[in-house]
């Protein structure tokens, strides 16, 4: 393990500088980070906002900040003087990407533009914009939140149940989701730019991620003209497909084919219902979808969910008790995928990605607003009296704590 974590990640000498905020960008930057990138975070004088959505905060820090700033160096600076666009000129040098969440025109009104100025002046860069609803069109320039990119993309009127009617999803799945097409964008033109040489500017919006991420419930509509509906935890095209109560804890079976249909009666002590006319083929058991649950609701009334999900899984059939977050901390599993991970008194989500070569690590602990602006302009060739200039006039911005 330790020769691996030596490596520096696949991303080992990628320079990233971060200007976004709140979620979906943060969470681009620290998958960079977390394999390797150097990702130095710039903020406002006024700090990501996130770091006052709490509680719960630890060591000064809030839990929804701490969940996507980690492996970064924290720079505070005021980008709307011409000292901290100098300031950032000169991280830009050597720069291989510059990622930001602003409002659509806020670099143009502040005179340092990609197409106007960046380009230019450092043409191998390349420059991340993620927003709301992109620059442009009906909505263009507009803000978003998850929430409703959620609702505009169609995302929230197929979550929730006929009773319960359209219900926001319990994760901001569409800024994670945006944050992770932003991090496939850049690294899809540093491989351009390794053929051409040249940056360019990849554009990530809200609006198009939750409408690209509406599989199968847009493609459905595009087939038959219907108008998708809440259908709970039900599949729309898939049976069974569900959550059920057992004796003991919840089970989401996800069975896909006629192999495991068998398989997952023969478990359940009924191999006979396997061959029930009415359950032969998926298009059978989604036309007699109450009828089939009802007989597995019965099957798994005396059964325990985490037993069955072992016994099931190891039959090749997809099944899953419903466990909490707490449950999943603690899971034996999520120990031996390294998805929980320590650094001192931090504690956050492990890597998903796995390299053979070059694994990526949880290095340091999300950092305090403007911890590092001394290290960073000092390594910029800002000399110490440059620096404390800087700082006296309000250009450049350090932890309160700092001397």
């Amino acid at each position: 393990m330790s020769d691996k974590s030596e490596s520096g990640g696949a991303l080992a000498g990628f320079k990233v500088i971060d200007l976004t905020r709140v979620l979906g960008g943060p969470y681009c930057t620290q998958i960079l980070a977390d394999n390797g990138a150097e990702v130095i975070k710039v903020e406002p004088p006024q700090g990501d906002e996130v770091r006052d959505w709490g509680p719960p905060f630890k060591g000064g820090i809030s839990a929804y900040f701490a969940g996507v700033n980690r492996n970064k160096r924290a720079v505070g600076l005021d980008l709307s003087t011409p000292e901290g666009q100098e300031v950032l000129f000169r991280l830009l040098v050597d720069a291989d990407v510059m990622i930001d969440n602003f409002k659509p025109g806020s670099l143009e009104r502040w005179g340092i533009g990609y197409e106007d100025v960046l380009q230019a002046r450092f043409p191998r860069l390349i420059y991340c914009s993620i927003t709301g609803f992109g620059a442009d069109g009906p909505f263009g320039g507009f803000p978003g939140y998850d929430a409703v990119a959620q609702a505009l993309s169609g995302q929230i009127s197929v979550n929730g149940t006929p009773e319960t009617g359209p219900i926001r999803l319990g994760i901001p799945i569409v800024d994670l989701a945006t944050g992770l097409f932003a991090a496939i964008g850049v690294l899809m033109a540093a491989e351009e730019r390794r053929r051409s040489g040249n940056g360019q500017r990849v554009d990530a919006s809200l609006f198009d991620t939750g409408v690209a991420l509406l599989h199968p419930q847009a493609a459905n509509f595009f087939m038959t003209g219907k108008t998708p509906v809440p259908t709970g935890n039900s599949h729309p095209n898939i049976s069974p497909y569900e959550q059920y109560p057992t004796g003991s804890g919840r089970i989401f079976l996800a069975v896909g084919n006629e192999r495991q249909f068998r398989f997952l009666w023969e478990e359940l002590g009924r191999p006979e219902v396997a061959d029930d006319p009415r359950f032969l083929r998926n298009s059978d058991r989604i036309e007699n979808r109450a009828a089939l649950n009802a007989l597995i609701i019965e099957a798994l009334a005396d059964r325990d969910a985490e037993e069955v999900t072992r016994h099931l899984l190891a039959r090749g059939v997809p099944a899953g008790a419903v466990l909490t977050i707490p449950e999943m901390a603690a899971h034996p599993h999520t120990a031996h995928r390294e998805m929980v991970v320590e650094i001192d008194d931090y504690q956050g989500t492990g890597l998903p990605l796995k390299f053979g070569r070059t694994p990526g690590a949880a290095r340091t602990k999300p950092p305090l607003y403007g911890s590092a602006t001394r290290e960073v302009l000092s390594e910029a060739g800002y000399s110490a009296d440059e620096i404390d200039a800087l700082i006296e006039n309000g250009t450049a911005r350090v932890d309160r704590n700092q001397s």
